[in-house]
């Protein structure tokens, strides 16, 4: 895949605090590249440097192979973003709006502008005035004043912050949409780690302001093993004879039982230790981890888990 966006090293220091420390990733045309980390961990920074709104301390940020910092005209020509809510002209239409940002970029024609507006599937209320429009249908206005001068690289901050979930499923399938048929790098920021797991393709996790990991998201979610789950009694004293037999392995406890991280060949020896100590074993099945899970084990928030 072609590489559009590098981030070399960058480091923003705030009245002597590092609130970004020395990072550095790609994203490439045609990804959806989710941006996670918990509040207060440079999220919205880091976006903020890159598309110019906010001086890098040191490093560089290079789109489509121009540097931000020395060429800041040809790098963010090529973006397209909305940082935290979209602002239009409430007492205007949808369509003027789109007409009053098409002036500010040569060679936007009205069939250009007639085309967005079918992709975000505004058609029907694009003249209706916007302080009538939902919140789902401002946030696709936005979309569209975004995606008027073709840019390679899009960049959402929350895109779906008070949308309902009709809304959100709307935004997901825009921004897969655009990936797969405008060839687009699309970066994503979200706290809403399920839909994140179903529209991105690569995550990278920020943490107090360094990158913890990036990584193709199937493998980041199945990056810790397998995990079974076995519905025992009694569970919390199967839990201590489990940590005993397997001091490295990850393990939860739950009402009816315990999860527990083996490679699948170890789980007949599993089962034959806890049958000779006793316990009822009502069933086992293999647990898929979800994004949040993988989410809140790699930057430690996860409660209830417990380490032998």
């Amino acid at each position: 895949m072609e590489q559009i966006v590098e981030l070399k090293n960058v480091t923003k220091v705030i009245k002597g605090r590092t609130i970004i420390d020395d990072i550095s990733f790609q994203v490439n045309k045609g990804e959806v590249f989710g941006f996670l980390g918990p509040n207060g961990a440079g999220k919205t920074t880091t976006i903020r440097m890159i598309v110019g709104l906010m001086d890098m301390t040191k490093g560089d940020i290079l789109i489509g192979g121009a540097s931000i910092k020395t060429d800041f005209e040809e790098a963010v020509r090529h973006i397209g973003a909305i940082v935290e809510n979209p602002e239009m002209y409430k007492f205007l239409t949808g369509y003027q709006n789109l007409i009053h940002y098409a002036r500010m970029t040569t060679g936007i024609t009205k069939e250009k502008i007639a085309e967005i507006i079918e992709l975000v599937g505004l058609t029907d209320r694009i003249n209706d005035k916007v302080k009538t429009y939902s919140l789902g249908m401002r946030q696709r206005l936005g979309l569209a004043q975004c995606l008027l001068h073709d840019p390679q690289v899009l960049i959402l901050d929350e895109p779906t912050n008070g949308l309902d979930p009709a809304g959100i499923r709307e935004i997901r399938d825009y921004v897969r949409r655009l990936a797969r048929e405008k060839n687009m790098a699309v970066i994503v920021s979200s706290h809403l780690l399920s839909e994140m797991e179903m529209m991105c393709d690569r995550i990278g996790i920020i943490q107090d302001g360094r990158l913890v990991d990036v990584q193709q998201i199937k493998e980041f979610i199945q990056g810790s093993g397998t995990a079974f789950e076995l519905e025992v009694i009694p569970s919390k004293q199967a839990l201590a004879v489990l940590q005993n037999h397997y001091p490295e392995a990850r393990i939860t406890s739950y009402r009816d039982g315990v999860t527990i991280e083996l490679r699948k060949l170890e789980i007949p020896g599993l089962v034959k230790i806890l049958v000779e100590e006793g316990f009822q074993i009502f069933g086992i099945k293999e647990s898929g981890k979800t994004l949040e899970d993988r989410f809140l084990e790699v930057t430690g928030e996860k409660e209830g888990a417990i380490r032998g």
